[in-house]
């Protein structure tokens, strides 16, 4: 149920479970009454043979797509110089062999900043023959605290990496959880967790599969979590100047004899200290602005301080402002607006400032802050440039966003209408198709909800709720609404407060829901929806009035209840008769009414009521097919058309149906819809005269 055509199905099992039982079921809310229903249907299948036939044919729609194939190997490449580390290396060699005693294989690689508990982790993991099924990892370092990956989202990208496809994707996480517990259950493979910050965030991830080892790597180690400890401690002074030899070369090593034994007790045996002061041994002491004397500092402190010291005031300048929020990763469009310059040359003051170990590149065009590195910039940034200069950089980066999301979802769901006016202001951006800018936007997902927060914090409230809004096509086409869901409770916290009772408050209330119904949080749903409703009829505007009612007429389909579900659909409709000609949304009404009729046919297929179900769908079919730009509402009418006639068993007249929307959705790339399609299909085609 994680993509549209996973509801779909879901939708068309409770319609045939009706039919089959005679009665209209509700929809099973767990594992426990799934299990009970599909006894029932298992029973009713066993009765009848037509309905055996319908029940298997469901069963191979919902079996067919596939995930990831292969053995996936995630675990980032181990570094080139890696020195000593051999008692941790030992360690989880003994963790690893433990024999199978009923507890979880888990080991916390932990010490300070820069220390490399990381590379001991790729180290180990990268020259391991222990784990012939593979590799898992998850970065789970995030900007803040409200934006750190959850077991959910973790799971959201182990789950496919394991074999189960999109289409497959459980929304409940207990349910994820369950999956991902079962699969790992035979396998013997090897799960790294990088950079927790507690031990509530990977605790719902170690499993005890006797041949799973799970190597958390944190700061300290985590409270709470039954594991083996395993402190990650500096180097000698003589893994320390092997470091150093690989760096810079015998020769630069040999002639710094002399201030070597310094130089490394500055550097406290710390890997990153090492090779961020490693040039000095060529070019000399540092020079330039020094905020403390290297002695009063921690060892990476004053390493980044001297850095910081070597920068010319442009790199100096973007270093500082681009550290003020937590940004997750950021590139040049986002570093140059906050520091005031052109693109060109924030791309090379970024770079410029990844070569001095201020900041480390993602492999994507993007960089990032270590923390300390980033606690560093916003400390010098409060003294340099004060509160009202942070303030106005922090609003132009999160403008930068905002303008970047609103063009970008745009151009993923352009057919829709807007509250903000800077849709039509901006238009839509140059992707190359819809599925580009949903790429655009996946990418930039955590930025963006970091944007809304660093708006609700600020009090950029002109900027927040227009961003949220532009959160919708990442919302309806990835399922994604449980990592949205921080910047989708502050939207409608914003506009509750400063905009109670208007159609942003609506559209803000509308969004949440859907996150909610994305989680199978149900009630909350409702409640998001039911306020909705509440608001936009207070705000005098019956648009949207009418998409929150519809919207909770899509929830009841769900649901499996379809008479409350089309009662809403009419209730809809009824709002948009107040939109009279000449009115704000009258160009949208007759594709609304159109997309209510389908909503209409739906239910009322739900209902066994055949007759007028395809008087609704014809009628919308008449609409889309009309229109150049309505090629996949015309292919998803002229399925709901032909489900219509299996449940008739007209299967014969529902071939040309299947065929015809099987053809408009090559040309759109729905591979998801094409192989529900295939599906169905298979279901008719005994039938094919």
């Amino acid at each position: 149920m994680a993509t549209e055509m996973g509801k779909r199905l879901w939708e068309t099992v409770g319609v045939a479970t009706a039919r089959m039982l005679g009665r209209e079921v509700p929809a099973p809310a767990g594992p426990d009454e799934r299990d009970a229903l599909a006894a029932l249907l298992v029973a009713e299948a066993r009765r009848s043979p037509a309905h055996a036939r319908e029940l298997a044919a469901l069963m191979r729609v919902a079996g067919t797509g596939g995930g990831a194939q292969g053995v996936p190997r995630q675990l980032p490449t181990a570094t080139r110089h890696f020195t000593d580390r051999k008692r941790p290396l030992a360690l989880l060699d003994r963790e690893a062999d433990r024999k199978p005693d009923g507890l979880p294989k888990v080991a916390v690689l932990h010490g300070p900043e820069g220390i490399g508990t990381s590379s001991v982790a790729y180290r180990w993991g990268c020259g391991t023959k222990r784990f012939p099924d593979g590799t898992l990892y998850m970065d789970l370092r995030s900007g803040s605290v409200s934006t750190a990956p959850t077991a959910a989202t973790v799971l959201r990208e182990f789950l496919p990496a394991l074999g189960v496809p999109e289409s497959s994707m459980p929304l409940a996480v207990d349910e994820r959880l369950n999956r991902y517990r079962g699969l790992l259950a035979d396998r013997r493979m090897l799960v790294v967790l990088d950079h927790a910050q507690s031990a509530a965030q990977v605790s719902p991830l170690i499993t005890g599969a006797p041949g799973v080892f799970t190597v958390v790597v944190a700061r300290r180690p985590l409270t709470g979590l039954d594991a083996v400890t395993i402190p990650v401690e500096p180097l000698s002074d003589k893994d320390a100047r092997s470091l150093l030899t690989h760096l810079v070369g015998s020769q630069a090593m040999k002639a710094a004899r002399g201030v070597l034994p310094a130089f490394l007790e500055d550097c406290a045996g710390n890997p990153f200290v090492l090779r961020a002061r490693a040039e000095q041994l060529t070019s000399g002491p540092p020079v330039g602005r020094r905020t403390n004397e290297v002695n009063a500092l921690s060892p990476v402190r004053a390493a980044v301080d001297e850095a910081y010291g070597r920068l010319a005031p442009d790199a100096a300048r973007l270093y500082r402002l681009c550290a003020l929020r937590p940004w997750s990763a950021f590139g040049a469009g986002a570093a140059g607006v906050a520091a005031g310059v052109e693109e060109p040359e924030a791309r090379r003051l970024l770079a410029e400032l990844a070569e001095s170990h201020l900041l480390e590149g993602t492999g994507d065009g993007r960089f990032r802050y270590r923390p300390a590195v980033r606690a560093h910039a916003q400390d010098i940034a409060a003294r340099e440039d004060g509160v009202a200069g942070s303030a106005a950089s922090v609003r132009r980066t999160v403008d930068w966003y905002l303008r970047f999301a609103v063009q970008a979802d745009f151009a993923a769901l352009e057919g829709r209408w807007h509250v903000s006016p800077l849709f039509e202001r901006l238009g839509k951006g140059d992707y190359a198709d819809p599925g580009a800018a949903i790429a655009a936007l996946a990418a930039e997902s955590g930025n963006l909800v970091e944007a809304v927060l660093a708006a609700e914090e600020f009090g950029f409230v002109d900027l927040a709720c227009p961003l949220v809004e532009a959160l919708w096509a990442l919302q309806l086409k990835t399922g994604c609404g449980d990592a949205l869901m921080p910047a989708l409770r502050a939207g409608v916290r914003i506009a509750d407060e400063n905009f109670p009772g208007s159609r942003t408050a609506g559209r803000m209330h509308v969004q949440l829901a859907f996150a909610y119904m994305d989680s199978m949080r149900d009630s909350e749903a409702e409640s998001e929806l039911r306020t909705a409703a509440d608001v936009e009829a207070l705000a005098a505007h019956p648009r949207g009035q009418a998409t929150a009612v519809e919207s909770l007429g899509l929830l009841r389909l769900r649901q499996w209840q379809f008479q409350p579900a089309l009662e809403c659909f009419e209730e809809a409709d009824r709002a948009l008769d107040r939109i009279g000609p000449g009115d704000e949304g009258a160009d949208d009404l007759p594709r609304a009414r159109a997309l209510l009729q389908r909503h209409r046919g739906r239910a009322l297929i739900g209902l066994s009521q055949f007759g007028a179900a395809r008087q609704r769908l014809d009628a919308a079919l008449e609409y889309f097919q009309e229109s150049s730009q309505e090629a996949y509402n015309t292919a998803r009418v002229l399925t709901d058309l032909a489900e219509l006639l299996s449940a008739e068993a007209d299967f014969a007249a529902a071939l040309p149906l299947i065929d015809r929307a099987t053809a408009l959705l090559r040309e759109e790339n729905a591979t998801a819809h094409l192989t529900y399609l295939a599906g169905l299909r298979d279901r008719c085609a005994p039938y094919e005269q």
